[in-house]
């Protein structure tokens, strides 16, 4: 395996190769790693699939810097963007930048590698520990200018999306997806990198897999060896599993990412919420193409990358309405009379209407590939983007419904974004209670969208509720499965430990992670020999999941959590401080260190944490919420009320928040004050017995025996 640094050595002997009669040629033991053997190996065969790749994006994914691959322009060029400094140079045959780095110091910095070919490129530069980092000023191959991908933005040095902090890292962010076999290294204690790979760009094997057995069996030696003939990537399954590790939004499972290993066995894959998509599911942050095309009643229907791309290329594998009259019917499709536009003109095409897409990176304009129907009456309605407006940009969205009445009727096709946008709504009536809960267990609409209307649907002791988790952990979907699995960890271990237990025995890596979340404080020695076992496997595979993540601050945070629930609090809190060290701005992660500075005894430690949070986030009525409980415990009543009143202003969405606050309030001898406030809680949950119960209690202080009475009679019916 090759570490950084040794490349050059690596990339000269494939040039090497290249000029040579390769025929007989025998590839080095020492390229021989983990049964990694070389993309040069694969030429013997595949002639042109190799000539295909060739010049591709995965070729260009990642190289040496040199004449041929640095398409930037070097010669003492000078550019600013968003008050930051560039100047670009050459010194003999390396390149340079000048510009501030990690210290506020400007300093000359040398350009290690290429990063992408096309619209774009982008330049790696080594640091400490093993760490390299992207440069946010960026080369436009097309306009043939510098820009900065993040324009408006100025970042200071020491913030995480500074392009010297782990936002820009390329161990971190970047690496895995554009170099074969890759191993990140990461070192959790001493936050340093030893990053290597077997081949530079996105090769042969980055896809089909280590393939010495392959070349061994094609050179004659068949013995022992029967799968490796075969060639994956026939199904849908298979390029799913082939294509998306890299292809979608995701979370790492796994250290290593193994090629032709289940998506989900490896991943955890963004639903479509509104905090990444538009609500509607239509794409807003990068998804990179995975997350969209789940949604698509292509996907639906088997189609397979391969129908529409030229794997090796990653080009199209034909030009304009052809691709899709491939499976589409020309007759019915390519004409006026269903799309409404004349014959020959961009607006003809089947992508302007049906693959719209966004701007990523500065320059890169990518499809939506969910393949959707324009609907500009959601748009109306919901304030989503639609494709008719999005080309008509002088037109209002309530002109575009009018349209598609006149020309397509009234009735609208049947879509699973109907669903979604009624999930996605902050407050649920009965209505939309009900037809939330059916639509995630209604197996004709896309599993992605059903986890995502699962995460987005409010939790109560509504027996239709348990009825839609039950049926949902037996769904046939593992993203389902998951997120039903997330769903119980509102309710207390002794309720859900039995389904959870269960479901680490699940066929999916990340369907036994999510209950091993759940069951991190159970005690796994009271179990049975059978459960206990795949109790501690599924939490070995957590644990795995956590380190893999580890160089995100969220990541550490995760960790910490992790360790504050086995009750390791110190563990957790060198986590959390990790984090925000990592990043200051990870403002989550503060509260958590509140709490296990209090648990240690260190409540002044604590109020600093919540300090520091409420300065970041003034508006944040968590951050308020926690420090009025933590003045209440140190005797700080009168500043404890303060804080729990800015609580329920600035959130008044939290149960939580209201009780304390009521509680608080029927504490000091404000039975008034403490009835709205509780009055205000239980507008939110009406039927929880602890807000009930204080109600009554604050109406006995009142002098209001007859209405409190109501209210004990009123549990002790739920209770039967």
């Amino acid at each position: 395996m090759y570490k950084l640094g040794y490349f050059l050595v690596f990339s000269l002997f494939i040039a090497a190769c290249g000029e040579l009669d390769i025929s007989n040629q025998q590839e080095p033991a020492a390229l021989i790693n983990e049964g990694y053997v070389g993309s040069i190996n694969c030429l013997e065969c595949h002639q042109q699939a190799y000539s295909d790749w060739q010049g591709s994006h995965h070729d260009w994914a990642m190289q040496l810097p040199n004449d041929t691959t640095v398409l930037g322009d070097f010669n003492n060029v000078d550019f600013r963007a968003d008050s930051v400094e560039y100047h670009f140079f050459k010194k003999d045959s390396s390149y340079f930048v000048r510009t501030t780095g990690d210290d506020g110091q400007v300093k000359d910095f040398e350009i290690a590698y290429t990063f992408g070919v096309k619209p774009l490129q982008q330049y790696l530069i080594q640091f400490p520990d093993g760490k390299y980092q992207t440069l946010r000023a960026t080369w436009d191959t097309e306009k043939k200018v510098w820009y900065n991908q993040y324009g408006g933005q100025v970042i200071p040095h020491d913030d995480w999306l500074h392009w010297t902090q782990g936002g820009q890292r390329w161990n971190t962010m970047c690496a895995e997806c554009h170099s074969t076999n890759l191993q990140k290294g990461y070192n959790i204690s001493k936050d340093l990198f030893n990053t290597t790979y077997s081949e530079i760009n996105v090769s042969c094997e980055s896809c089909h897999g280590p393939g010495q057995r392959h070349v061994e069996w094609a050179r004659g030696d068949t013995t022992g060896y029967p799968s490796a003939v075969a060639m994956l990537g026939s199904t849908q399954q298979q390029q799913v599993n082939m294509c998306a590790g890299c292809h979608a939004r995701r979370v790492k499972l796994t250290d290593v990412m193994k090629p032709n290993t289940e998506f989900a066995d490896q991943f955890l894959v963004q639903v479509i919420n509104d905090e990444y998509y538009h609500a509607d599911g239509q794409i807003l942050e990068e998804d990179y193409v995975m997350g969209s095309f789940m949604q698509s009643k292509m996907f639906k229907e088997g189609v397979k990358c391969s129908d529409c791309h030229n794997v090796h290329s990653m080009e199209v594998r034909t030009q304009g309405n052809a691709l899709c009259l491939q499976c589409h019917i020309p007759n019915q499709y390519e004409t006026p009379e269903h799309h409404f536009h004349k014959m020959g003109t961009e607006q003809s095409l089947c992508v302007s209407c049906h693959m719209t897409g966004d701007v990523y990176m500065g320059n890169d304009f990518r499809r939506d590939h969910s393949f959707r129907v324009p609907r500009p009456d959601q748009s109306v309605e919901f304030d989503t983007p639609n494709a008719c407006t999005g080309c008509h940009k002088e037109k209002t969205d309530e002109w575009a419904a009018e349209w598609i009445v006149e020309w397509y009727g009234t009735e609208r096709a049947d879509h699973f974004s109907d669903k979604l946008l009624l999930a996605s709504q902050e407050i649920y009536d009965e209505s939309t209670t009900n037809e939330v809960l059916s639509f995630i267990n209604d197996l004709k609409y896309p599993a992605i969208a059903r986890a995502t209307a699962l995460e987005y649907f409010p939790i109560s002791g509504n027996q239709a509720v348990f009825n839609m988790i039950d049926r949902a952990l037996a769904d046939s979907s593992s993203l389902v499965r998951y997120h039903a699995l997330n769903k119980l960890g509102s309710f207390p271990i002794d309720q859900v430990a039995g389904a959870a237990i269960e479901m680490t025995k699940d066929t999916t890596r990340l369907v036994r992670i999510a209950a091993a979340r759940l069951l991190v404080e159970l005690d796994v020695n009271q179990l049975p020999a059978i459960e206990r076992n795949s109790v501690v496997r599924a939490n070995m595979e957590l644990e795995e999941m956590l380190r893999a993540n580890a160089d995100f601050p969220i990541g550490r945070m995760q960790l910490g959590d992790y360790y504050l629930r086995k009750g390791l609090t110190r563990k957790a809190i060198t986590e959390y401080e990790k984090a925000i060290e990592m990043d200051r701005l990870t403002t989550a992660v503060y509260g958590n260190l509140a709490t296990a500075y209090n648990l240690v005894g260190d409540n002044q430690s604590a109020i600093d944490a919540l300090n520091v949070l409420i300065e970041l986030e003034p508006d944040y009525g968590r951050g308020f919420y926690l420090r009025g409980l933590l003045k209440n415990e140190m005797g700080d009543v009168d500043g404890a009320l303060a804080d729990l009143e800015q609580a329920t202003l600035k959130d008044g969405q939290n149960f939580r928040g209201w009780y304390n606050y009521a509680n608080l309030l029927k504490q000091n001898e404000d039975p008034d004050r403490a009835e709205r406030a509780m009055l205000s809680g239980l507008a939110l949950q009406p039927d929880s017995p602890e807000g009930l119960y204080l109600l009554a209690l604050i109406y006995q202080d009142q002098g209001r025996e007859q209405e409190a009475q109501a209210i004990m009679q009123q549990l002790q019916s739920m209770r039967n």
